[in-house]
């Protein structure tokens, strides 16, 4: 790994054990229902080791944004789901900590396994409070941190708590540290970066550390309409960052010939899949229409820049991709990256879902499942959660 954290392939004899694991299971919900457990079936690998070695797993997760207890994000559904896909009984405790989930997790057996209620629904788990740590470390006699999605929290079950248990990082945290790492310490070149979304503000630190370590870092999304704008084009009703114009003019000076932006665009009359659209170049934008993707020369120009590519990493769609009519730029450049051959890594949050739109998700190296998580790292910086688990 390249940040050398002890795994739970370093933890001696787990036989007997009771392993407090930090999972992400901070799934979308409808009714009731989870409607989609990817970040369930992620955790399973470790969950799989632990059981294996003779360990109970007691595991531990927040869901949404409650204000206190909102029985409708409820952890319930995710412990009937795990079950599932395990093949055997998942307990769960009506909390986290004192009675309910120490009294369970005391009693469980070798190959128990216990899911705690959803985490916040106490205010002090996002407080970090290490009195709140030390009853979650009640339930275990080790902790591991699963939860890559979190890490960039400082919260109480993902930095705290490791401080009052023998700690190590789980399969999952390993991979995403492993691949994400190894785009920035040692990517082998040629290495693109591709960045979209909506907004330079949300990724001015992503752009300014990716543009010192890529060769080559293609800009999409309304992200690109700031640059555009800073380079001198009318960008009609697009969304610009007036804000940022002089940050992005700064970074067209200092890293040119690296940037690469579009040249022509998709542009509408309104905000919505049935408007008029047509396409111009980057200089046509007309009054009252704005860019919603990228243009089909763009889109040549793009996968031209990422052939011969070794390393890829993509974090943001190329337009608005939602609206199937607007979308084709960023099912072309999700093709691209996944026929390019290359180490790719996506960057989690919209990509994730162009990828899997695009159907070829099963094509890409590393999919991550932090996308708030996966950019602070790219930016560069430490995460708590990482930072909290010891030295291999």
């Amino acid at each position: 790994m390249p940040l050398n954290k002890r795994t739970i392939r370093n933890l001696q004899d787990l036989n007997g054990k009771r392993v407090l694991v930090r999972v992400d299971f901070n799934v979308p919900l409808k009714n009731g229902q989870i409607t989609d457990d990817t970040r369930i079936r992620a955790a399973l690998p470790t969950i799989n080791y632990l059981l294996s070695q003779g360990a109970s797993v007691v595991l531990m997760s927040h869901l949404g944004r409650p204000k206190g207890v909102d029985p409708s994000q409820s952890l319930k559904p995710a412990a009937d789901r795990l079950s599932e896909l395990l093949g055997r009984p998942v307990q769960f405790a009506e909390d986290c900590v004192g009675e309910p989930a120490e009294s369970k997790s005391r009693a469980l057996k070798p190959g128990d396994v216990l899911l705690l209620e959803n985490l916040r629904f106490h205010k002090a788990e996002e407080k970090n409070d290490p009195d709140f740590a030390k009853q979650l470390a009640a339930n275990g006699d080790i902790y591991v941190n699963d939860a890559f999605g979190s890490a960039h929290r400082a919260h109480a079950s993902v930095e705290a708590v490791a401080h009052f248990l023998p700690a190590a990082a789980g399969f999952l945290m390993e991979k995403e540290i492993n691949y994400l790492g190894g785009v920035l310490d040692n990517p082998q070149r040629p290495f693109v970066a591709v960045l979209g979304g909506a907004k330079i503000s949300d990724k001015l630190p992503v752009i300014e550390n990716l543009a010192k370590l890529a060769d080559k870092l293609i800009i999409g999304g309304g992200m690109a309409n700031t640059f555009l704008k800073a380079e001198g084009y009318e960008m009609g009703d697009s969304l610009v960052e007036n804000d940022a114009i002089e940050q992005a003019r700064e970074l067209l000076a200092t890293c040119s010939g690296k940037l690469i932006l579009p040249i022509d665009a998709v542009i509408a009359d309104a905000f919505s899949n049935d408007a008029n659209s047509e396409t111009v170049s980057v200089g046509g934008v007309k009054p009252g229409w704005r860019i919603l993707d990228i243009g089909p020369h763009t889109i040549i120009k793009y996968i031209d820049a990422l052939k011969g590519a070794r390393t890829i990493f993509w974090n943001g769609p190329m337009g608005v991709f939602e609206f199937p009519r607007f979308a084709t730029g960023t099912t072309e450049i999700a093709r691209a990256v996944a026929a390019s051959g290359a180490t790719s890594v996506i960057g989690g949050g919209d990509s994730v879902a162009a990828v899997e739109q695009a159907g070829v998700a099963d094509k890409i190296s590393h999919i991550s499942t932090g996308g708030g998580a996966s950019l602070e790292f790219m930016e560069g910086k430490v995460l708590p959660g990482v930072a909290a688990l010891p030295d291999a």
